[in-house]
């Protein structure tokens, strides 16, 4: 039996629906928690520096199991592995629902991450297996989309959810999101595993240098991109006296414009033919975004610069998520991918940690911080060679190459 090429043609856009849907699911928590920030500090009476924890306790878990579920992803079909991990960070939500303490909800919501994080390689590795080189910026950029996506879901409806029902019914949606996504995932994601690799094999981005040096350079952009959508409700709300929700409103603005720069930055880096030339340039402009001089500005004019910087630190994940699968080659996409998102996770389970001890005293020197990091990210990059200078273009899937896809009966040539 065949797989008709068009509909496998066609049959690629549904697994990159469902695999950014499944990333978004989680990522209603993993990036949306920040707009509960008020809600948690005096729901469970956290200092400042409990808060970013708290907040950081997703990152922390995942910082742990993104390489192992990558590895496990490079062995075992995409959708299964999405599937385990986002059930089991369901009930972790649900868990989390009950808490009543520091401690108890930092652990529940670690374990969400460890569990969550199932999403990150997998989905990736799976939308990788069905576009071709010169779609694939758009393809990642449209799958990175997820995160912010997930964000605008989670910031414009936790805060409200928090105010008819507390941080309990908050966790509740989080936890039926991120179930919604698990099921979608078992029943419209049909990956690339075609065999199971040599450990050696799928081990081999550890071993190189470039990968290294990719990951510290991006996980330094997260600083920036840490310091504002983690913050800028806790910021605007506490430091500048806005409401929860205008608050919220500025992180779900952030978010809405981030899902359009991902998608942009992806098409762009296609036709250039190169992810690392418009990943340095993003850096750069985030380097001098300048929310930091303006803390104490007027809000007409504050709020602009906090929504700009926030959409320029949210444009390049796509790039670096490409740039990584591409270097490491399809045959480790999993483990490369895995790898690079542990190196981020080290930023994102640190910074928030970091940004809220510095933020207890000056918010301007967090930020002004802050913005060092990219500064330094683009001083790496520049050591890179693009991956896709020294090798061909990579096809898409075929016909007769997709062992997991329903297949069609086969039509006279």
């Amino acid at each position: 039996m065949y797989v008709r090429d068009v509909s496998a043609g066609r049959y690629r856009w549904v697994v990159l629906a469902a695999g950014t849907l499944a990333q978004a699911s989680f990522s209603a928590s993993s990036v949306g928690l920040p707009a509960l920030a008020p809600t948690l500090r005096s729901q469970y009476g956290l200092t400042l520096s409990e808060t970013g924890v708290v907040l950081a306790a997703i990152g922390i878990g995942m910082l742990f199991t993104l390489l192992p579920w990558g590895l496990v992803a490079d062995r075992v079909e995409e959708r299964w592995v999405i599937a385990t991990g986002l059930t089991g960070a369901a009930v972790l939500l649900v868990v989390a629902s009950t808490t009543h303490g520091f401690g108890s909800v930092t652990g529940a919501l670690i374990g969400v991450g460890a569990l969550g994080a199932s999403v990150n390689a997998a989905s990736g590795r799976a939308i990788m297996a069905w576009f071709p080189s010169s779609e694939l910026g758009l393809a990642l950029g449209i799958r990175q989309t997820a995160i912010p996506i997930g964000g605008a879901l989670g910031a414009g409806a936790l805060p409200g959810l928090a105010s008819a029902g507390g941080t309990r019914l908050a966790f509740l949606f989080l936890a039926g999101t991120t179930v919604t996504g698990a099921v979608v995932a078992a029943v419209f994601v049909r990956g690339g595993s075609g065999g199971e690799p040599e450990l050696g094999d799928v081990s081999q981005p550890l071993r190189d240098p470039r990968m290294w040096l990719l990951g510290t350079g991006t996980g330094l952009y997260l600083v920036a991109q840490i310091a504002i959508t983690g913050f800028v409700v806790l910021f605007l709300h506490e430091h500048r006296h806005v409401s929860k929700y205008g608050a919220a409103a500025v992180l779900v603005a952030i978010y809405v414009l981030a899902t359009a720069a991902r998608i942009g930055s992806g098409r762009i880096s296609d036709r250039l033919g190169s992810r690392l030339k418009p990943l340095r340039t993003i850096g750069i402009a985030l380097s001098t975004a300048g929310v930091a001089a303006a803390t104490d500005a007027p809000l007409a004019l504050l709020v602009p610069l906090f929504v700009v910087a926030g959409v320029l630190s949210m444009s390049w994940n796509g790039l670096a998520y490409a740039a990584a699968a591409e270097t490491a080659g399809s045959a480790r996409t999993g483990a490369a991918l895995g790898f690079q998102q542990t190196l981020l996770g080290v930023v994102v389970a640190g910074a928030p940690p970091a940004v809220a001890a510095i933020a207890a005293h000056s918010w301007r020197l967090a930020f002004v911080l802050a913005a060092v990091g990219p500064a330094l990210g683009v001083a790496i990059l520049r050591r890179l060679a693009d991956p896709r200078a020294s090798r061909g273009p990579r096809p898409a899937r075929t016909r007769g190459t997709s062992a997991n896809l329903p297949a069609a009966p086969r039509t006279p040539d």
